[in-house]
């Protein structure tokens, strides 16, 4: 979840407290958030960044804390392509106007906006395809030097690579372009090349949008195939959303709406999923589990409003709670049944 607190992409205390509290309050991993491998990626003037090796230091001292109090870090390498240059969302979330010096340029497959008011995009030409996977090799460099224990691509929610895979905002008629083959392309190549500086030894998870809830884009049978084919690569998890890169989508929210794409990417593709949108109880999520839907679940939204989700999901299942020592004096009296 985007904190919207960063100045030039850097990590602050926000970051450290933010991201800590949900390591002391029990949580098995924990991803950080939309963190763009350019400057030029960003979603805001105010999102975090892994663009220059001066961004390490301070994100090496949050993981440490994550890491000496249990957790698993992982990080979210992103580009946000068309949907740049924007406002925080409680300043209203719309792209900035040229001429405003939180204004830049921003990048897609075509000269497509997002909305019809918004700048239109260069397309990305070749060498911006070569720079663009330079830039995520590098990413994965420094997320290695900084200590994270686990990758995940941003391929959802209308962002640059889901702007390439998806047919609505990809009318390319190059290699990028066109085919079903041609539009995955480029998150194919970049997952290679991250695969390949990463190495083996740490889970590599790509994030995407099963549907884009649109008729004539992207569907969950394209979600199978891309999931099969990032699955030769090397990607051990498909992190399972949806929606995002069309405006005007009617998406039918509900508890557990997007859980049956994740178990249709896992039954189809023979890969481990992780389940997302609208799971905010620990009864609920267990069930997915058990159901055989996912393999994995991930809170969001139910994080942010509470840090100790994972200790109050633990009582409620009534499975052992290991509290820190410093709140052990004030952890709720409990019982098996």
């Amino acid at each position: 979840m985007c904190q919207y607190s960063s100045t030039d992409g850097f990590a602050t205390d926000w970051h450290l407290v933010h991201l800590g509290s949900r390591a002391t309050g029990g949580a098995g991993l924990i991803i950080q958030e939309a963190t763009a491998v350019t400057a030029q990626g960003r979603i805001s003037y105010a999102d975090l960044g892994i663009w220059k090796d001066d961004h390490i230091g301070k994100l090496k001292q949050i993981v440490a804390f994550l890491q000496l109090h249990g957790a698993k870090a992982g990080i979210q390498l992103a580009h946000a392509g068309r949907k740049a240059s924007c406002e925080v969302p409680w300043k209203g979330g719309h792209q900035i106007p040229a001429g405003d010096q939180n204004n830049w340029q921003t990048v897609s497959p075509a000269a497509l906006p997002f909305r019809e008011t918004d700048e239109i995009p260069i397309a990305l030409d070749k060498a911006g395809i070569a720079q663009l996977t330079a830039d995520f090799v590098s990413a994965v460099k420094r997320a290695k030097a900084i200590g994270y224990d686990l990758i995940e691509i941003h391929a959802a929610h209308g962002y640059l690579f889901h702007q390439f895979y998806s047919p609505l905002s990809n009318n390319r008629n190059d290699e990028y372009g066109g085919s079903f083959e041609n539009r995955v392309r480029l998150l194919l190549e970049v997952t290679e090349a991250v695969k390949h500086e990463w190495g083996d030894d740490k889970p590599l998870f790509v994030r995407i949008s099963a549907t884009d809830w649109s008729e004539g884009g992207w569907t969950i049978e394209d979600s199978v195939k891309l999931a099969t084919l990032l699955k030769d690569r090397g990607v051990d998890l498909i992190d399972t959303s949806s929606g995002g890169n069309i405006r005007t989508a009617k998406i039918p929210l509900a508890p557990g709406y997007q859980v049956e794409f994740a178990a249709a990417v896992k039954k189809g593709a023979r890969i481990l999923t992780g389940a997302v949108g609208l799971i905010t109880s620990p009864q609920q999520a267990e069930e997915i589990l058990q159901n055989n839907q996912a393999d994995l679940i991930l809170f969001a939204r139910e994080s942010l409003r509470n840090p100790n989700f994972a200790l109050s999901a633990a009582i409620e299942l009534n499975e052992d709670v290991k509290w820190p020592l410093q709140y052990e004096r004030a952890k709720p009296v409990t019982k098996k049944l």
